[in-house]
């Protein structure tokens, strides 16, 4: 009779090596909009006040229409959408765009889960992996994460805040163009600086992109925030038909942001059946939503001309706001709802930390968004954050008050 002992059990053998995730999973940041929101609700739970000047969700309401929309919906099945969006949507879309003078047919649009996929597919559309996409910094932090997605690189231009973010001249932008550049990414009006582009600016971009063959991508999703200065649309260029792409999304413009509708649009019909193509291996955008906001499209002005008068009563106090505040540096946004400042201070994130995590005025604190994370070099925007103009008057006043008193209190302890 054979003993079997412990020692001669067979054991399943240890691997000596960790699995690993990744190098893009490792190295997509994390979001500076968001990473210390958790933080900001634990101290609402001891009883401080938080003004969030952190994230672009703006706080009114989302027009009634769209509830409506959705309780009168007469659907028996809740079935796909064809993969380039409902034909309601399409004609949505189109009509918007006519409201702006500009000119496409339902079949250079496609319907998108928001702005965000619309400018991945435009990113995969353009380039293979490693190429690189021209972005100017500071830029809306998920570029980050849609290049890595799409494997490719940002190839980052800084901008100046002295001279409220504009364009650089044209041999600047050149210099800066590799043998692996496929195009330029812009956003205008620009989150997160609100900086709006002249006509000129762009122009300057469209005979780059003729003489160096690439493609002009602009993100639109601000069109109607503009404060007395004229948006100008890719779209209104036609000598790069054959290159440029429009990104867009209903997200901000009508108050929608869960909605995750938004749309790529574009004369060059590869780029359109490409995204279309894209499209069908995610399968399809919601349908309910698409339907729901197909009467804000159709009469668009209705539903921004309220929404962009309030934004720019705000725009006015924190422009005038931040004039009082000792060492900060700003100028005049000209659009969207963002801004971003020059601190006195050397660390942006740890003073943006120790605004959430400890400092209080009168029961009252802030939360921001460290400027590192709106840049793709390394060691820029190291002073800088962003606000945004998502609160109320007096509340922006509030909070105005109290980034005045802790950069006081952090000038002293730090």
């Amino acid at each position: 009779m054979t003993t079997i002992t412990q020692e001669s059990v067979p054991t399943a053998s240890k691997s000596t090596t960790s699995i690993q995730i990744s190098a893009r999973a490792k190295s997509t940041q994390d979001s500076p909009i968001r990473k210390l929101s958790a933080t900001a609700e634990a101290r609402k739970q001891k009883g401080i006040r938080v003004y969030h000047l952190n994230i672009g969700q703006p706080d009114l309401p989302t027009p009634p229409i769209v509830f409506e929309t959705i309780r009168d919906l007469k659907m028996s099945t809740l079935a796909y959408a064809p993969s380039n969006g409902l034909p309601q949507a399409l004609q949505a879309w189109r009509t918007y765009f006519e409201g702006f003078g500009l000119s496409l047919e339902e079949k250079e649009i496609i319907v998108t889960a928001g702005g965000s996929e619309a400018i991945v597919f435009a990113m995969c559309a353009i380039c293979d992996y490693g190429d690189d996409i021209i972005v100017f910094e500071p830029f809306y932090t998920n570029y980050n994460g849609f290049a890595s997605i799409a494997n490719i690189k940002l190839n980052p231009i800084p901008l100046n805040i002295r001279n409220g973010f504009h364009l650089p001249p044209s041999e600047e932008i050149e210099k800066h163009i590799t043998s692996r550049t496929r195009g330029i990414l812009i956003c205008n009006p620009s989150n997160p600086t609100g900086t709006i582009y002249a006509r000129e600016e762009i122009q300057r971009l469209v005979e780059i992109v003729k003489r160096r063959n690439l493609f002009l991508l602009s993100d639109e999703v601000y069109r109607e925030f503009a404060y007395g200065t004229p948006v100008n649309s890719v779209l209104d260029f036609p000598e790069i038909d054959d290159r440029s792409v429009l990104l867009d999304s209903t997200s901000k413009r009508f108050n929608v942001c869960g909605a995750r509708i938004g749309a790529l649009a574009s004369h060059n019909k590869e780029i359109v059946q490409s995204a279309f193509r894209f499209g069908m291996a995610r399968l399809s955008v919601a349908s309910i939503e698409q339907l729901a906001l197909v009467p804000l499209l159709k009469s668009a002005r209705t539903y921004t001309q309220p929404i962009v008068e309030e934004f720019w009563r705000r725009r006015d106090i924190v422009y005038e706001g931040l004039k009082t505040i000792p060492g900060v540096i700003s100028y005049e946004p000209e659009g969207a709802f963002y801004i971003v400042i020059g601190l006195p201070v050397k660390d942006a994130e740890h003073f943006s930390k120790w605004l959430i995590e400890e400092f209080e005025y009168q029961g009252q604190t802030i939360l921001l968004a460290p400027g590192p994370g709106f840049y793709a070099t390394r060691g820029a925007g190291v002073n800088e954050v962003r606000l945004a103009f998502m609160l109320n008057g007096d509340d922006l006043r509030k909070s105005l008050v109290v980034l005045r008193a802790a950069l006081e209190v952090y000038g002293k302890r730090f």
